[in-house]
């Protein structure tokens, strides 16, 4: 059993900060690719950013010189640090992660997080 338990969504003003924090836990061999997505009401869920076991990370475009996603390979944990937050950043984040159990390797979500941008 995997479970991915994301931390650190709240209330923010525009121009604010927030630090979101994903722990993956359980039978884990290995921890690929890990990364944050978001679901704004009434849209698709879409890539924020990912970043590989060995630190190699992308963004979507809306979100680059403001929004950076560390890694703690040895804690199994993904961080998305968030700056100059905009309203428009406001939606339920979902971290994601490829992991490998026990030979065969699954992709796991989240729970979700909230982030609203208001002031």
């Amino acid at each position: 059993q995997v479970q991915l338990v994301e931390s650190g969504g709240g209330l923010v003003q525009p121009g604010g900060s927030l630090k979101l924090s994903c722990a993956a836990s359980g039978t884990i061999s290995n921890v690929y690719s890990m990364g944050w997505y978001r679901q704004a009401p009434g849209k698709r869920r879409g890539l924020v950013a990912v970043i590989t076991t060995g630190g190699s990370a992308n963004y979507a475009d809306s979100v680059k010189g403001r929004l950076t996603i560390p890694r703690d390979n040895a804690k199994n944990t993904v961080y998305l640090q968030m700056n100059s937050l905009k309203p428009e950043d406001t939606a339920v984040y979902y971290c994601d992660a490829v992991i490998k159990v026990l030979g065969l390797t699954y992709a796991y979500w989240g729970q979700g997080t909230q982030v609203t941008v208001s002031a």
